[in-house]
């Protein structure tokens, strides 16, 4: 029997403004998207499944999950009973300095490691002393992690690539395919598949995920949803908001309330 879905965003003044989420039973999938974090996923309740470009992978109940920066990937949750998870969403900073300045890289997705698991699952049940000595503790599981499961990360830059101008530019607000493939000499269709092949996303996609993330900055400073709806790119609340939840999992004033709460000094 399904229990109520009730997700609740943290952020917390450690590890250079840490941010997590807690999902129970949580029965909306999240499209492909990327993260400029690692996701560790603690797997508390049913199967965690991540879809990958080339993979579909299905992490059991005490398990954790790790995605890279950059990777594109989709979660599919039990859309019966919800899953139920608990993500650290930590910078790649803060992985490196752990890693001792290499690159680090998660090549294995799934880790069952039932020390490692209880100690992060021990950590995330005492939020409220998120102080100087959660933080060490923290580090210390951290380090465990990156010791015993990381990579060093891959030498080639896969994001640069004959796309990397549009990448980068500003172009959140007015965008037309047809455009943007005549501006590469192609037609829409070789695009979308050239495009696609390059990032991992539709052009939509990584257009919304932009928006997203513009509109979390804007978050912090402005309570006014429909303003930082068309501010993000988005044509009104409505549809804001139901990106931004497919998206993080949990609604824009949520997030809000999140960042308000926790002020990274």
């Amino acid at each position: 029997m399904k229990g109520k879905s009730e997700n609740i965003y943290h952020k917390l003044p450690i590890l250079d403004g840490l941010e997590l989420l807690d999902a129970k039973h949580h029965a909306l999938n999240f499209p492909f998207h990327s993260h400029d974090t690692f996701n560790i996923t603690l797997v508390l309740e049913q199967t965690f499944s991540t879809k990958l470009a080339d993979r579909l992978l299905h992490s059991p109940a005490g398990t954790i999950t790790i995605t890279n920066p950059g990777e594109v990937h989709a979660t599919v949750c039990d859309n019966k009973t919800g899953s139920s998870f608990f993500t650290l969403y930590l910078s790649p900073d803060v992985m490196k300095k752990i890693g001792g300045e290499r690159i680090v890289f998660f090549e294995n997705k799934i880790i069952d490691d039932q020390s490692i698991f209880q100690a992060f699952y021990r950590l995330t049940q005492d939020l409220g002393t998120a102080d100087h000595q959660h933080e060490k503790k923290l580090l210390d599981v951290l380090s465990r992690l990156v010791e015993e499961y990381a990579n060093d990360g891959p030498d080639d830059n896969k994001r640069i690539n004959l796309f990397r101008e549009f990448l980068e530019e500003d172009n959140t607000e007015r965008f037309s395919l047809e455009n943007t493939a005549r501006r590469f000499g192609l037609d829409k269709f070789k695009f979308l598949r050239l495009f696609k092949q390059y990032t991992g996303l539709t052009p939509n996609n990584y257009i919304i995920l932009k928006r997203i993330e513009e509109s979390k900055t804007l978050l912090q400073t402005d309570d006014d949803l429909l303003g930082v709806a068309i501010q993000s790119g988005f044509y009104d609340a409505t549809h804001f908001s139901k990106h931004f939840k497919k998206i993080t999992g949990v609604t824009p004033m949520a997030y809000r309330n999140a960042m308000l709460c926790n002020i990274v000094p």
